[in-house]
């Protein structure tokens, strides 16, 4: 039997067990691009794949769909037949090529059934499964009595790259149209993607997932994503929900994020996360990835971490109890619920994760806050303890030093040791050498003065 070399190397270092079999250790899932690259190298592949595409596009404005539709599925099973790996490639949330990605792999699942759409396109192998990013993020929500949200933005601001792409954001989502007195929708989304994509998630994810106690600090926590323009439009028209998903799965991006959430967020009364996959961090990471979508969840007020869609169900005819389900997978989802809730509280972290350390802001940024005195409020704080520290060190210094002598100077070492400087406090020395000959001549004194008046 030929054993997978990266399984044998994870089974002798111990990190897979010992019952788990090293033949069914699941390989490296391959790209799309790459499955791409792959068959565009041969010519007969590359003509099934470009004829697959023009089907497609014809199929999809095409009054003679379902005709067009059964050639196109004649041209994928041709193609899939030389180059199967198209069909289980994976793509990577936030690459750069990813939009790409997801292009090659839904074209290959032309009229992909409800399952199909279930199913994430993301590779989560590469994942870190101990979600060490996710335990920093909460590390920071751990401060009794402080607006964790208000902390939390303090940290992303202190942080260069999040504090500009935050600022990005913003400015999108705020910025009315030339003409207009409403915001780029569009453009508004774009930036939301590319903070949450591109930012670390302990700041990212710090923001969105914050834990609240306050109404205040729910308040903050709610409008993080500014939804007067990225989560619903000024003339408050809420959309139906069916609707709503069709536009989604209209576009590769939106579809595949929406798969993702449907797929990570599963819930299950079996496991204590509620999760079917057993993994908040998943479903947190799947629910982040909707937003800047036109599926854009948010938290419906500001006294809780309930989350909705912006959508009803009003005209669904028919669809009626198929558009409550899609609320509800959001309204009284218990996954997404408990992960949430998971974030900020240690206490209901997994037993095996191993907490790292708080990540710290750049020191180039800390540094130009200082120079410029455009302190944010517990920076102010590090500098003010650590000024009272010093005055606090230096009156204890001078306290030692009235109590007693024995701290106050400890000579060079260019000083030459003398006769004189031996015997003084602080070279270790507990006896003068010239107090001696001192004490003789003085009892030599007495005893004369003492034989004189004898006389």
């Amino acid at each position: 039997m030929i054993l997978n070399g990266f399984a044998l190397v994870l089974y002798l270092s111990g990190v897979l067990p010992s019952s788990a079999s090293i033949s069914n250790f699941p390989a490296p899932t391959i790209d799309c691009v790459e499955a791409h690259r792959a068959c565009s190298v041969e010519p007969t592949c590359e003509t099934l794949y470009r004829g697959l595409e023009l089907c497609a596009e014809d199929a999809a404005v095409s009054p003679q769909a379902e005709l067009l539709a059964s050639e196109c599925l004649e041209k994928r099973d041709a193609l899939l037949a030389k180059h199967p790996s198209l069909l289980t490639c994976k793509c990577q949330r936030g690459f750069r090529k990813e939009e790409l990605c997801l292009r090659i792999y839904w074209r290959v699942r032309l009229l992909p059934g409800e399952e199909e759409l279930e199913i994430s396109p993301y590779d989560d192998m590469l994942v870190d499964t101990h979600m060490a990013s996710l335990v920093a993020a909460s590390s920071f929500m751990q401060l009794g009595g402080e607006n964790q949200c208000l902390k939390a933005a303090q940290d992303c601001g202190l942080y260069e790259k999040c504090g500009n792409l935050r600022s990005e954001y913003v400015l999108a989502c705020t910025k009315p149209t030339p003409g207009t007195n409403r915001c780029n929708q569009h453009k508004c989304h774009r930036s939301l993607r590319r903070f949450l994509e591109r930012v670390p998630e302990e700041y990212s994810l710090g923001v969105l997932f914050c834990r609240c106690t306050d109404t205040l600090c729910g308040e903050r926590r709610r409008k993080t994503i500014v939804p007067s323009c990225s989560y619903h439009d000024k003339e408050g028209l809420q959309p139906n929900c069916l609707h709503q998903q069709s536009f989604c799965r209209r576009d590769d991006l939106c579809r595949s994020r929406l798969a993702d959430f449907l797929n990570n967020c599963q819930p299950s009364h079996l496991p204590t996360s509620g999760c079917l996959k057993d993994s908040p961090g998943l479903c947190l990471r799947a629910y982040a990835g909707l937003i800047g979508t036109i599926m854009t969840p948010n938290y419906i007020s500001n006294s809780s971490a309930d989350v909705s869609l912006w959508c009803n169900c009003e005209g669904s005819g028919n669809q009626w109890q198929e558009c409550l389900k899609l609320q509800r997978i959001f309204t009284h989802n218990s996954c997404l619920r408990n992960s949430i809730s998971w974030m900020g509280s240690l206490d209901s972290l997994p037993a095996d994760i191993t907490q790292p350390p708080a990540p710290r802001p750049s020191p180039l940024v800390q540094k130009d806050e200082l120079l410029n005195n455009n302190h944010l409020p517990e920076h102010n704080n590090i500098v003010l303890d650590s000024k009272e520290e010093e005055e606090l060190t230096q009156t204890e210094d001078e306290q030692e030093g009235a109590d007693g002598g024995q701290f106050d100077v400890i000579p060079l070492y260019s000083e030459r040791a003398t006769v004189s400087n031996l015997g003084s406090s602080g070279t270790g020395g507990s006896t003068s050498l010239t107090t001696g000959p001192a004490k003789a001549m003085l009892l030599l004194l007495l005893l004369l003065s003492f034989s004189l008046s004898w006389l």
